[in-house]
């Protein structure tokens, strides 16, 4: 299962925009929508009316809902979910989500979430991740959390699946604060390398390339018509490249030629 929640977990709409394009990719089938009565505050998440096909109007409730998708490619199939972070009851809406998890065979679940950082849009965009389950420590090159503080619904639905037997692990895009504007597909896309990584094969980048391409000559423009942005963002880059240590841009360097190698049905071991 693939997890992205709109909201406080989504800056510029890079996870929810991760799972919205692999359900575009993959033409996947919405499962199952969870009633959202339980679990938000429609003053908050207004449902929204919406003209159909046929000419009707019709009430959308922001309800959780889950995909499945059947890559070609791979083994098993993958879960998606998309939702509004929700207002209420957390706990009973991760233990809902889980128990379609596990009815669903389930073995693993990867969080996607995207936050504002000092992070320059000149470089690679910087995906962090976490994970306490030995295997995906190995496969995804990751570490258990170190944080503390404030967590949002990707946090406990982490830790509910991991109780209930799911192996998890949560990945992080950190997105220019001052391009903080959705879309960014450069994050979209850096998620989805990332993921590549926890799948273990090639996912469809589709549109996302040229879309990631297209974002970074807008950025470029923008900064390139204020001197202080300019001048900022240099300062971000010299920070940025002090504070990367060259092993570190190594095994970054290493990990983006598995991915090649992958797409070219080449097996990187």
């Amino acid at each position: 299962m693939v997890a992205a929640f709109e909201g406080w977990n989504d800056a510029a709409d890079a996870a929810s925009g991760t799972v919205d394009h692999l359900i575009e990719e993959w033409d996947a089938e919405l499962m199952v929508e969870l009633d959202p009565e339980d679990f938000y505050d429609f003053q908050v998440q207004r449902p929204q009316v919406r003209s159909m096909d046929d000419g009707e109007r019709q009430i959308v409730w922001p309800a959780p809902q889950i995909y499945v998708a059947r890559p070609a490619r791979l083994e098993r199939d993958v879960l998606l979910l998309r939702a509004p972070e929700p207002n209420f009851r957390w706990k009973a809406f991760c233990s809902s989500v889980i128990e379609v998890a596990r009815q669903a065979g389930v073995t693993e679940l990867v969080t996607m979430g995207a936050l504002l950082a000092d992070s320059p849009h000149t470089r690679p965009v910087p995906v962090s991740g976490s994970t306490t389950d030995p295997a995906l420590m190995q496969r995804m090159s990751l570490m258990p959390s170190t944080y503390t503080g404030p967590v949002g619904i990707t946090s406990v639905l982490n830790e509910v699946a991991s109780i209930g037997g799911i192996a998890s692990a949560a990945l992080w895009a950190a997105v220019p604060h001052y391009l903080a504007e959705p879309p960014c597909p450069k994050a979209t896309l850096a998620l989805l390398g990332a993921l590549e990584d926890a799948v273990g094969m090639p996912l469809p980048q589709g549109v996302l390339a040229e879309m990631a391409e297209a974002w970074q000559r807008g950025a470029e423009e923008l900064t390139s018509q204020d001197d202080e942005i300019a001048e900022y963002v240099q300062a971000l880059e010299n920070e940025r490249d002090t504070s990367e240590l060259p092993e570190a841009s190594g095994d970054a360097i290493a990990k983006e030629f598995e991915r090649y190698l992958r797409r070219r049905n080449v097996d990187p071991e």
